[in-house]
Formats: C-alpha cells, structure tokens, sequence
C-alpha cells in the first residue's frame, strides 16, 4: 500500500536515483561503519547506504513506517528505532570499539535548528553527519562573519563542526516536491572546540542577535561594558554579523 507523505511529520521522501547516489558517493559508507539514518522513510537512502553496510540503525517517527521497515528488513541488516530524533538517546546506539558514529538523513525542515542542537550534545561520539536540509538552512550554517545570513545557527554549530555545503536537490527530486531547494551538508566534529561553556555562549550569541541591526555594545547592553567588548577584540560598533566565533568565545569566557 502507497504510504502518504504526512505534512505534521515534514515528510517529502527523496525518490531521484542519480541525487541518491551523488549523497550516497559523498558519505562513502565503509562495511563496518557504525551507521545511524534519521527519518528512513520509504527507506530510499536506507537501501542504497545497506548495498555496502553490514548493519545500520534507524531512527523513525512514524509508526506505519517503522511497521513498514521491520517487515522489509531482518533484524540482523536493519535496527529499527521507533520514536523522535529530537529526544532519541544516540549514545544509546552501540557502536564497535576505536569507532564512532555516522549519521545521515533528510532532516525535516520544520524541527531541523532544535535537532541540530540536540546532536551536538552528542558531537564527541560522532565522526561525521551528512544531512539532507533547506538550502537557506545550509546556507545560514556554513555563513562567514560579514555574510547577511551569518547568525546564532553559524556560531553556534561552527564551535562544534567544520561544514560544507556539497551540492543543491531541487525540489522535483522529492514526492511531494517541497517548495524550496534543499542541499547536502558535511558536519564533521571540531577535535577540540574553543574552551567555552555551551550555554553561556548560547546566551550570548542569543542576545546579540536578538536586534541585528543594532551595533554590537547596543545588543549586549546590560550583558557587557563597552570595556569588556573591547577586551574581547570586538569594535563596539560593529553588527553581531562582523563579530566571529572566537570572539564570542572570548565574550562568554568573561561572562562565565
């Protein structure tokens, strides 16, 4: 039976061959690899990761899907993990030892900014994270200090992953096709993030780009003299946009 996309779940399934095997080339998944796919689906990605995987995890939201997969798959290919990403325990997930995980998936668009957070509480068990996005999304992630779209979603996960947009899906590449172009990002794991504390520097980055257009010392006001902006290295006139990741660093080490 044809399983309809549910809109309440942000399903658009991934259904061209050749977009499948481009984001397939790019993960190179190995036979060992301690593979974890978020949101399978109709499990596209899942059979093309599975021709060079011994084994892989999944995790899936939708109950007819998750019935759906473990009636396609043994259990011995696929393990089945029924319930959301958003709270799922990745640790949870055993993983050989000298290994860590990869993860993939097409993240849906509407919970995509609350489960990359809550990944990267998980970053030090990960070696890296392909993930199919909203290209606007992508964009905003890998943006540089200056760029009009560089903001808490790039600070924040750039003290945690090196990234790279690999390549654009336009829309006609998904059933339903959504309304926007999607990309395929490569999140890999900074071996050692800049000293910080996680959410000081949330609350930080939080606040200054609270009011964008104000200059830096207006945003931070009540958070930090213009002495302590200064200290940081940061002209108080710029716009949060001007200000990069080690600064903020540097601004939440003196908070903290």
């Amino acid at each position: 039976m044809k399983h309809v996309a549910r809109k309440r779940f942000g399903q658009n399934f991934l259904q061209d061959q050749h977009v499948l095997g481009s984001i397939t080339d790019s993960i190179d998944p190995q036979p060992d690899d301690a593979m974890v796919e978020i949101g399978p689906g109709l499990a596209a990605m899942t059979d093309q990761l599975l021709r060079s995987l011994k084994h892989m995890h999944v995790v899936e939201l939708d109950r007819d899907l998750v019935t759906r997969l473990e009636k396609a798959y043994p259990r011995n290919k696929l393990s089945v993990h029924s319930g959301d990403a958003l709270k799922f325990d990745f640790a949870s997930i055993p993983v050989p030892e000298g290994q860590k995980l990869r993860i993939v998936g097409n993240l849906p668009y509407n919970i995509s900014s609350p489960l990359l957070f809550h990944l990267a509480t998980f970053a030090p068990l990960v070696q890296d994270q392909h993930f199919m996005l909203q290209k606007e999304v992508v964009e905003r992630m890998v943006a540089e200090p200056g760029s009009k779209v560089y903001g808490r979603l790039s600070v924040m996960l750039q003290w945690r992953y090196d990234m790279s947009l690999l390549f654009v899906v336009p829309p006609e590449a998904f059933d339903p096709p959504p309304k926007v172009d999607s990309a395929i990002v490569r999140m890999i794991p900074v071996a050692q993030p800049l000293a910080c504390d996680g959410p000081t520097l949330e609350a930080v980055v939080q606040k200054a780009f609270s009011q964008r257009r104000k200059v830096i010392r207006n945003c931070l006001s009540g958070m930090f003299t213009e002495e302590q902006i200064i200290a940081a290295g940061i002209n108080p006139t710029d716009r949060p946009e001007a200000v990069g990741l080690a600064q903020y660093v540097a601004l939440a080490n003196l908070l903290k």
